[in-house]
């Protein structure tokens, strides 16, 4: 495995460096905001320092940092910009500074929100300019960051002004660039979009000649754009050098690509013109792709895309599509294929005239499509209308190899996601651990584009949010397990002995050799699966090491995971490792899997359990545990040796590395979203859209709520009628007792219901919120039964005064729908929490709370809180391992007898 070149850190400039910069002595004399006496604007500065500092250092972050530390772009180059001084050197400096905001992750928009006027002239020359010719006055470097420019842009649609001048990029005359037939197939299959494209040829008429032809050219923008994309793409050769401003150009373009795809808005009318230009079969055709080194991102970013095409969603409704739905669209394209091969071409009777089960494999498809001619190809394909009609006694001019691709990706059979997730596996791999296009180090700039789902302000669907989030954690856990894995074995110190063997010269806590390793069990697929119910094995270590260590190694519990390795290093006994330098090739590392600790077993070889009875004493220092391996792995290794003879990976593992408890929950999480994205329905309804980022925010406030609750029991929350007045502002309190003395807590109110948008009574003109019913409270004091008046002899309950801002809150907790309390440390916000808990607990007392933190110290001082309340201890239940530091001798642990509902 080649070793991955080391990025090289990007360090800020010291204040020293910035003055004694040339940019900073321009700042001080032309716009640096500290300066009373400036210079006037002259254009020739600008030209200056895109030449001299920009274009001269070939954009290098660290001259564009110091441009940005000045506010270039706030007190200079925006503050100043009109058409008239509009240049190329002042449009890329703008790009230049607005790309350098996203990098550094500050708001960009700002300065142009503040003076709009003269944006969209300035985004028409961005367009111009992206279009130019690659050796023209643009180069291919500033095209790209044009892209760039551009892709940010797309993604910030949430600004005004930069909606009003993308929205016409993207919105339905764009499907001008279609074929005609294409056109007017698309426009067949909804019906209703023929209506509105009839009124758009009418408004292009109404138009005088020079607004047209800017708008149709607006409209083939971005068919213009990828045409442009294929050109430079074709040019990249097979096995000559190539410069790398191409394969970033193309990169940053496949990144633009799939930031269109992955956004609803963008996507709807994009897709098609996507989908026409067969942009995936000319990259997976393309040279790049065949560079194992070049185009390994560029691989890998098109891979993203692909997905994103083929994403099961109705571009025009935005619903989600069913396994069934998508297996229908398969069956609609193979049928029609055979339909036009029936017709049309006898020598495909055979295709024709099969099953579709048997001719929609890849396989099957090239063996019915692959001996026809290059023109047979064409008119099949524009029989589909993929391709233009092909004129009579004319040749193609397409190559064979890219007809018959063309036909076969888009009528092969793919297998649904949720298969494709359920057939990954959840541990990271030594090819992914060390991949620096997916996992960079910690000296990640930003410069260049990573093969990562973005997490936007939307989302397709609810399986793309999950799914976006599932890659991110699973690639951040691998981020950190890659340390634990490097910090391990380098304590290990592995070199090759003489006879060629591994011998350690060092140790490490988290880390043993292994004695032994042997697969025990490879259980039966389940029905319609193709990998192991489950796999175990057994893993042999020898504890000759300090007790308190050997405690730690015997105190592995179920569920615990741990990683086993394969080093063969190469230096000689006595190397010293160098941190510096990379890591696989110093140490000879081969092969990482994960598995997960089923339990340590006993002396008659049997699993022993956890439980509260104590654990039996083992005599000798060798102890073997029993292990849960990745059955997917399992299996994707196993086909590997079996079907390419590689090594089996499973009879070389030599190191097994544990890590600590509170940082390896990750196969767990992940485990929890694939089981969601296996389930029908995972969020409410009114949750749904506004996870995915569409519809009104606030529509899942409990004001807006159908079901809202009119009484509800506010327990020990208010600690006086007083207190409750208080907490009301507005509002007229009746209470049901008259007799102040049988008027304390708890307090049971009944509210007024109000219609979500203040619906208009029959007989007024005033709406429902403005009438006195509206703002009446009814209390009722009760006593709980057995109990007594309050404080009913208990001496747990409530002792904190609550804000009316805090009641609020913890009215909108005990409601329906989505609350969300916000607030700076100090104000209350855990006390609120544990009140809502406390009053949810005894208005539902059928219902369980779950309470999920970010640690386990904010849940422990949750915990703390709860214990301080009414609720019955046998309730409460803590998971994970911060259990043994909550301030309490009692057990509410798992193992605890007394537990039998789930909050926590």
């Amino acid at each position: 495995m080649a070793a991955p070149a080391q990025p090289k850190k990007i360090v800020a400039p010291t204040v020293s460096q910035i003055n004694a910069e040339f940019v900073t002595q321009l700042a001080c004399k032309y716009w640096a905001p500290h300066i009373k006496k400036k210079s006037p604007f002259d254009i020739k500065v600008i030209e200056d320092i895109y030449e001299k500092e920009i274009v001269k250092s070939r954009f290098a972050i660290r001259k564009i940092m110091l441009l940005e530390f000045s506010q270039y772009l706030e007190n200079y180059l925006w503050m100043n910009y009109s058409p008239e001084v509009s240049s190329k050197a002042y449009l890329m400096s703008i790009c230049c500074m607005v790309n350098e905001k996203f990098r550094e992750n500050v708001p960009a928009w700002e300065i142009f929100k503040k003076k709009p006027d003269h944006f969209p002239f300035f985004f028409k020359h961005i367009l111009k300019a992206a279009l130019a010719e690659t050796d023209g006055e643009f180069s291919l470097h500033e095209q790209t960051v044009l892209l760039l420019f551009l892709d940010h842009c797309f993604n910030s649609l949430e600004v005004d002004l930069i909606r009003s001048q993308v929205q016409q990029l993207i919105s339905l005359p764009m499907w001008m660039g279609l074929q005609l037939a294409r056109l007017e197939l698309e426009l067949k299959k909804t019906p209703k979009l023929r209506k509105f494209w009839n009124l758009i040829k009418k408004n292009d008429e109404k138009m005088d000649p020079e607004a047209r032809e800017q708008a149709y050219q607006e409209r083939r923008f971005l068919s213009q754009l990828i045409q442009k994309f294929i050109s430079v793409l074709k040019s990249v050769p097979l096995s000559e050098p190539v410069t790398m401003d191409k394969v970033h150009y193309c990169e940053r373009f496949i990144e633009l690509m799939i930031d269109l795809e992955a956004l609803l808005p963008t996507r709807r009318w994009f897709n098609t013109i996507l989908d026409d230009s067969h942009l995936l079969v000319h990259c997976y055709l393309s040279n790049l792709v065949r560079r194992e080194e070049d185009g390994h991102l560029f691989s890998q970013l098109l891979d993203m895309l692909k997905f994103y095409t083929g994403f099961e969603i109705n571009d025009q409704t935005g619903n989600a599509l069913t396994e069934n739905e998508m297996t229908t669209i398969h069956y609609d394209r193979i049928t029609s294929l055979q339909r036009a091969a029936f017709a049309h071409f006898p020598e495909l009777y055979d295709f024709a005239l099969s099953n579709v089960a048997e001719v929609d494999t890849r396989e099957s498809l090239v063996k019915f499509f692959g001996p026809l001619s290059s023109n047979t190809l064409h008119q099949v394909a524009s029989y589909l209308c993929l391709l233009p009609t092909l004129p009579k006694n004319e040749d193609t001019t397409f190559d064979k190899e890219f007809l018959l691709e063309l036909l076969v990706s888009r009528h092969e059979r793919r297998i649904s996601q949720i298969q494709q997730l359920n057939q990954m596996p959840l541990y990271p791999t030594e090819k992914i651990i060390w991949d620096e296009n997916i996992v960079p180090t910690e000296y990640y700039s930003g410069e260049g584009c990573l093969a990562l789902p973005k997490l936007n302000l939307q989302f397709l669907t609810l399986h793309d949010y999950l799914l976006r989030n599932f890659n991110l954690f699973r690639l951040e856990s691998t981020y950190e397990i890659r340390q634990d894995i490097e910090d391990s074995v380098s304590r290990m110190k592995p070199w090759q002995s003489e006879y060629g063997g591994v011998v350690f010269g060092g140790w490490a806590r988290m880390a043993q050799p292994i004695v032994a390793f042997t697969v025990v069990e490879v259980a039966k697929p389940n029905i319609g699966e193709n990998w192991p119910t489950r796999v175990r094995a057994d893993v042999t270590i020898n504890l000759n090491v300090r007790d308190h260590i050997k405690d730690e190694w015997e105190g592995l519990r179920k569920h615990d995971v741990c990683f086993l390795i394969t080093v063969r290093p190469t230096k000689p006994y006595g190397t010293k490792f160098d941190r510096r330098r990379p890591f696989i090739e110093q140490v000879g590392l081969v092969y990482v899997r994960g598995c997960e600790i089923q339990g340590m077993l006993d002396d008659k070889g049997r699993v022993i359990e956890d439980g509260p009875e104590p654990r039996p004493n083992l005599r000798g220092e060798s102890r073997t545990f029993r292990v849960f391996l990745d059955p997917n792995q399992y299996q994707q290794d196993m086909t590997n040796t079996i079907q390419n003879g590689a090594e089996d990976v499973y009879e070389t593992f030599n190191i097994i590395m544990r890590r600590k408890p509170k940082e390896n929950n990750f196969k767990a999480v992940l485990e929890t979203i694939r089981n969601l994205m296996n389930t029908d329905c995972v969020v409410p309804d009114w949750l749904h859209d506004i996870i995915l980022g569409y519809g009104d925010p606030s529509s899942a406030h409990y004001s807006k709520m159908p079901n809202q609750i009119a009484t509800l029991d506010f327990n020990d929350t208010f600690l006086s009628i007083e207190h409750l007045k208080a907490s009301f502002p507005g509002h007229n309190v009746k209470v049901t007792v008259e007799d102040p003395a049988l008027q304390i807590p708890p307090f049971r109110i009944t509210f007024p219901v109000r219609s979500g948008k203040g619906k208009k009574r029959k007989d007024a003109d005033v709406e429902d919120e403005d009438t006195e019913e509206a703002k009446t409270l009814i209390v009722e004091p009760h006593v709980i039964p057995n109990r007594g008046p309050y404080p009913y002899n208990q001496p747990k309950r409530n002792t904190i005064q609550f804000t009316h801002t805090q009641i609020e809150a913890i009215r909108a907790g005990m409601q329906p729908g989505l609350t969300m309390v916000v607030g700076p440390p100090g104000t209350g916000k855990t006390d609120v929490a544990v009140q809502i808990i406390s009053n949810i607990y005894h208005n539902f007392p059928e219902q369980r709370t779950l309470i999920v933190t970010h640690s386990n110290q904010a849940l422990n001082q949750l915990f703390e809180k709860i214990m301080a309340l009414d609720i019955d201890e046998r309730h409460l239940l803590r998971l994970g391992h911060g259990e043994e530091e909550l301030e309490t001798e009692k057990d509410f642990s798992r193992l605890s007898s007394n537990t039998f509902e789930l909050i926590p």
